[in-house]
């Protein structure tokens, strides 16, 4: 077995909250290895950066579309990848115990370019950006989005920090605090994002709990344009019917009698069925 098959097939075996957490490593440290290379051979690839960041002037933006993404996959330095990626994983975590993958990445991506288009906003309306010219880069506002997401929906879900446990929403609350007192003082353009990230986070979450999967359009797009590029037509298999029984079906009125619980006392009032039943659902 060849290297890059070997770690391909150990990319595949990771999760969704893996896979992001490992691409987003891959690449910070690669314009580091791409550096010394062309250094070595007397090359610059000096402004390659100018086209992966988000710009804050709205022309740039319209003719480099991808950066409203692209921007999400870069980091300013380890401190800022490595607390990033640390929040992603204990509120990525905590999303996954409970949800299908797909949930996981429409909350990460959205909150990504959500967090761009409150960027942009923001350094085209308010005067105070109106000399400044901006660029923006790192994950935060997906990682923020998926935070306020789990903060919202179980609020009360205690969180060790050092040797003491912290319920979520005081968490979630002190980013939220953190990132508005922070604005005025440096990189505001980052706060805001942040701050827009956790607001689509959420809406999101309050969105779902009433049934309705607002950021369900983002994975399924990426379905559909990763089936059109697929060089390899599938044969359809012929459909076998498949029984519903008592375990798999969804009560729609015992799941809406739970999320009323988690909204009106929080997640940590529920029972341990209850919960469980909550998880089973979910996976569905």
């Amino acid at each position: 077995m060849g290297f890059w098959q070997d770690i391909r097939l150990r990319f595949d075996k990771l999760n969704s909250l893996e896979k992001i957490i490992a691409i987003n490593v891959v690449f910070f440290v690669l314009p580091f290895i791409l550096s010394t290379v062309f250094f070595l051979f007397k090359t610059s690839i000096s402004g390659w950066f100018n086209y992966v960041e988000l710009s804050a002037n709205i022309k740039t933006t319209i003719f480099r579309p991808w950066t409203i993404l692209s921007y999400g996959f870069f980091h300013a330095s380890f401190g800022h990848i490595f607390w990033n990626m640390m929040l992603l994983y204990i509120s990525g975590g905590l999303m996954l115990n409970l949800f299908k993958e797909k949930l996981l990445l429409n909350s990460f991506f959205v909150g990504i370019m959500a967090g761009g288009f409150t960027y942009l906003i923001a350094y085209n309306v308010f005067p105070v950006f109106s000399a400044v010219e901006g660029s923006l880069i790192g994950s935060s506002a997906g990682v923020m989005a998926v935070l306020i997401f789990m903060a919202s929906y179980m609020p009360n879900s205690p969180i060790r920090v050092l040797v003491f446990s912290v319920p979520l929403k005081y968490i979630a609350l002190l980013f939220i605090f953190i990132d508005l007192v922070q604005i005025p003082q440096s990189n505001a353009g980052g706060h805001v994002a942040h701050l827009g990230g956790a607001l689509w986070g959420y809406i999101y979450q309050r969105q779902f709990l009433q049934g309705n999967d607002i950021g369900a359009w983002f994975m399924n797009g990426f379905d559909s344009i990763k089936k059109t590029l697929s060089s390899k037509p599938r044969r359809k298999r012929p459909k076998t019917a498949r029984k519903t029984t008592a375990t798999d079906a969804v009560d729609q009125k015992k799941i809406d009698a739970i999320l009323d619980k988690i909204a009106s006392s929080g997640y940590e009032s529920l029972t341990k069925a209850e919960k469980g039943y909550l998880f089973r659902a979910g996976k569905q």
